[in-house]
């Protein structure tokens, strides 16, 4: 019976392509499954032969690790060097994008408070 080994939803194609070629490396036999037309299955690596669950877990496991090793050795390379994006760094490339969110953010919080704030003015409800 298929077991399932590792969810896709929201993981990057490059470390999915990852864990598919570490399966194919060590031979553990898989299928695939996708989100489907509407988006509402499950996308997954679904192992075949189920006692070969723990190897392959561990063998996932083992890049995940590397992989966050590797994350967490770019972010703080990136902020030693001063390349790490903040917000500051973000309104200064991209001024009229962040103006226009900015505006947008005060839109929306406009329309989601005034009725609470005009609810109690003390007029009368009705024409």
């Amino acid at each position: 019976m298929a077991i399932l080994l590792f969810k896709l939803r929201g993981v990057p194609d490059d470390e999915a392509d990852a864990i598919r070629a570490i399966l194919a490396e060590n031979r553990i036999t898989y299928y695939e499954t996708s989100a489907g037309n509407w988006g509402i299955s499950l996308p997954a690596i679904w192992l075949r032969d189920e006692s070969r669950l723990a190897e392959a877990r561990a063998l996932i496991e083992e890049y995940e690790n590397r992989r966050l090793l590797e994350a967490q050795r770019d972010l703080a390379q990136a902020q030693q060097e001063g390349r790490q994006r903040t917000l500051m760094t973000r309104i200064k490339e991209e001024p009229v994008r962040m103006v226009l969110y900015f505006l947008i953010i005060a839109i929306i919080l406009y329309f989601t408070t005034v009725p609470f704030i005009d609810f109690g003015d003390g007029r009368p409800a009705g024409p």
